[in-house]
Order: structure tokens, then sequence, then C-alpha cells
């Protein structure tokens, strides 16, 4: 998939509801190449502030234009993607293009619909290029709270725009469940050394400074 043309309905700041609603009544229902209705995400976020409480900190260093990595500690649950999204909106009035929807009859359209995308290296370069915000869990795994390495298949592709790296934590011993959530945004992962994109060793170079970026965010709380 070769998505470089900008197009302000995919990454255009959210609209205000009532819009939303009066554009779909007028017809018009975009989707992006990816799968994602600006709109219904848009109108599912005050479901999402509703059902999670999310304090964040450090939300200047999530970019308010162009692309970017929002690379996070935790295995995405619909809990922690929820704390994840609303926190990237409201530290920079963007939508989250979270890597991972499953290749499953409705549930891979719905969770397309309102903004995941593939797990590939192409989509994931694809989106990046088209301006987006991608957000993509270390080591994605359901019950690790520490700080993994990202899948090799996007490793890559995680070298063509800044890197953010997240710590998405529960607040209280019970935070998980009753979905109370804390969100911090670090500095941008660099390298100290000059480096080209396309060498693989540079994206496992990016793979270990992104892990012991996310690893300081988890061991600073």
């Amino acid at each position: 998939m070769t998505v470089d043309v900008l197009d302000a309905d995919r990454i255009a700041r959210p609209e205000a509801p009532w819009a939303a609603l009066r554009r779909r009544a007028s017809g018009r229902y975009p989707v992006d190449p990816f799968g994602l209705d600006p709109q219904l995400a848009d109108l599912c976020v005050p479901l999402f502030e509703a059902a999670v409480r999310v304090r964040v900190s450090g939300g200047e260093h999530v970019p308010s234009t162009g692309p970017a990595v929002i690379v996070s500690n935790r295995g995405f649950g619909v809990a922690e993607l929820a704390a994840l999204g609303v926190a990237v909106q409201r530290a920079s009035g963007r939508r989250l293009r979270v890597v991972g929807a499953p290749d499953m009859p409705f549930v891979g359209t719905a969770t397309r619909r309102l903004g995941a995308i593939s797990s590939s290296g192409p989509d994931v370069a694809s989106a990046l290029r088209a301006g987006h915000l991608v957000g993509i869990p270390l080591a994605p795994t359901w019950l690790r709270t520490g700080a993994g390495d990202a899948p090799l298949a996007v490793a890559r592709a995680l070298t063509l725009a800044p890197i953010v790296p997240a710590a998405v934590r529960a607040v209280g011993r019970f935070g998980a469940i009753v979905g109370s959530w804390g969100v911090t945004f670090g500095p941008m992962v660099t390298l100290p050394e000059t480096y080209d994109p396309s060498d693989p060793l540079a994206a496992a170079r990016f793979i270990e400074a992104m892990r012991r970026a996310v690893g300081a965010l988890l061991d600073a709380d």
C-alpha cells in the first residue's frame, strides 16, 4: 500500500461531535485507505473519555503536526488503547493510528474504522509518509508491564519519523479495573551517531534506544 498524499479527512484535527453528525447526515462517509472512518472515531472519543480516566504528563513531547511514532510499553488491550488515544488527543488534538489491527472478520474492520492499521512494515511506513501519528507497543504481551522490543516486521519503518516514548500505567492498585490510567510521554528517541534509515543495523539500534527510553519512563515513578 502506498499513501503519500496528505488528506485532511485523515489527519486533520477532530471535528466537534455535532459537526461530524451533520456531515454524516449529509451522506458523506470518508474512509481512508487504511480503513479509518474519522467521523466515527471522533464520535467515539467522548465514550472513551467517560470509560477511562487518564492523567497525562509530558504532553509537550507529542508533535502537533507531522508524522511520529508513539512507542508504548504496554501490550494494547482495550483500556490501554483507549487511555493512550485519549492522552495523545489531549496532548496534541490529533488521532492515533495504532499498529495491530487483527486479521479477523468484523473485529478487524471495526478496529480499522477507529484508527488501527496492520502490523506490516509497508503499512506503517505508508502511514508515516502520509503524516500520521502511529502508536506501537513494545513486545505486545497482555500481561507484561516492562519495556520489551519493537516487532522486527515494522522496525525499519520506525526509522522514518520522530520516535516519542510513552509509559502507560494503571493508577492505583485497582486502576486497570476501574479505568484509571497514567500516560507519560518522554523526549524524542535519537541515536548519538548518523545513520541510514534503510540500514537494518540502524533499526536494531533504534529498537534498543526505544527500549531504554520507555524503561527510563517506567523507572521514573
